[in-house]
């Protein structure tokens, strides 16, 4: 499910194309930095009226030139063009690590999206088993009403039992088929997620975390190492915003053949040029150039306040991990307990009606709490499970030795 989904889910096609379009963006910014060389083919033709020249007469005149052009090419002096190429370099990378957390976060909803799948194929079958139970008793207490041997508030009782569990089922059932639909949704193809009725066995599902793992594997988290390159394109944003206030020169040219006749164009001598530099220099632009460093300078501030949650965050994230699967396990082993000791008082409780002993209300009590043990068993387990994948996450999802 997780390779089906790493391959089809629409949330990760839409980030990968996040990165072609970096990437495009990026290249733009590069090619600012060279000249952009054009083939032009020029045909000038202007009648000239005759008192604006020495003859007299108008003259018709006509002028043919090739070459190759050079246009506004920014020489780049204080690196304007290179900060923003830079920028554009960052952007791109963080793009790219934008990419790889939504893979890790996909990865962790596909398996806790299956774990949770799981629990409610095990919490469907223990309120199948229960129905079953308890359409088996309603049977044989309806013969014992019909014969006379109990009461009536005895039989409603055992049906209260029966609806309750049926109910149970039918809102397992549904929530069973959501969470399909949403499993399928992420995977982005048909799944084929026929219940399963054996018990989960939860050692099979992750190995354990080794031991040792430093901290610094929180730095090789995508959105740690996406923040970092957003705070570099940001530094070179402020880069090219302080660049430029200083003197922009450009420079045009060309270089090619040039003649008043078309046959002569590419004659001896007809070799033709022009060179334009050109240097603008800021003077008053009511306080533009200062507002646009202000704003990176800004942007800035607030992208180093994003790394520092970001780096809090994942921190957090680990310790909640932790934390969860240290007291999971601890509610793991009490929930065991508990339903040892609830199904040993739905057993007494039952033989102690059957005697005579008690009413029957003793036993729709022990059997009610019985099947909340027993589900809020099962749904604990599926959380402690659902924490280590959690902790996975945190930890980068394997960053260090796989590129989802």
């Amino acid at each position: 499910m997780i390779a089906r989904a790493l391959e089809n889910n629409r949330d990760l096609r839409l980030a990968a194309l996040r990165v072609q379009e970096a990437r495009a963006g990026y290249g733009i910014a590069r090619a600012e930095q060279f000249p952009t060389l054009a083939l032009g083919v020029e045909d000038n033709r202007a009648l000239v009226p005759g008192d604006l020249n020495l003859t007299g007469k108008p003259l018709l005149g006509s002028q043919y030139q090739v070459g190759l052009n050079v246009s506004a090419w920014e020489l780049d002096f204080w690196g304007r063009v290179r900060s923003l190429k830079n920028a554009a370099l960052e952007n791109l990378l963080a793009s790219e690590e934008a990419r790889r957390a939504v893979a890790v976060a996909l990865v962790a909803q596909v398996a806790d999206g299956y774990l949770t799948l799981r629990e409610l194929d095990e919490r469907v079958q223990l309120a199948r088993d229960t129905i079953a139970s308890r359409a088996e008793s309603f049977r044989i207490f309806k013969r014992r009403y019909e014969v006379g041997s109990i009461s009536r508030l005895d039989l409603t009782q055992v049906a209260t039992l029966l609806t309750q569990a049926q109910g149970l089922g039918a809102q397992l059932e549904q929530a069973r088929a959501l969470r399909a639909h949403a499993l399928a949704q992420l995977v982005g193809a048909p799944l084929e997620l026929a219940p399963e009725g054996s018990r989960f066995d939860d050692a099979t599902v992750l190995r354990a975390l080794d031991a040792g793992l430093p901290s610094d594997l929180l730095l090789a988290r995508p959105d740690i190492v996406a923040a970092e390159h957003q705070l570099r394109a940001a530094q070179a944003n402020i880069g090219a915003a302080r660049a430029a206030f200083f003197p922009r020169i450009t420079l045009t040219a060309a270089f090619g053949t040039a003649s008043a006749e078309l046959d002569g164009l590419f004659d001896s001598g007809s070799r033709a040029w022009n060179l334009v530099p050109r240097l603008t220099l800021p003077i008053f632009d009511a306080g533009r150039m200062r507002a646009g460093l202000d704003l990176a300078t800004v942007r800035r501030d607030a992208t180093v306040a994003n790394y520092e949650k970001s780096v809090q965050n994942a921190f957090r994230e680990v310790a909640d991990a932790l934390s969860s699967r240290r007291w999971l396990a601890e509610q793991v082993r009490i929930g065991q307990a508990t339903l040892a000791a609830q199904t040993e008082r739905a057993r007494l409780a039952k033989l102690r009606y059957d005697n005579g002993a008690a009413p029957y209300l003793e036993v729709l009590d022990a059997q009610r709490d019985l099947l909340g043990v027993q589900q809020q068993l099962v749904q604990t387990r599926r959380l402690l499970l659902s924490s280590q994948v959690g902790l996975y996450a945190a930890l980068g999802g394997g960053a260090l030795t796989t590129n989802p």
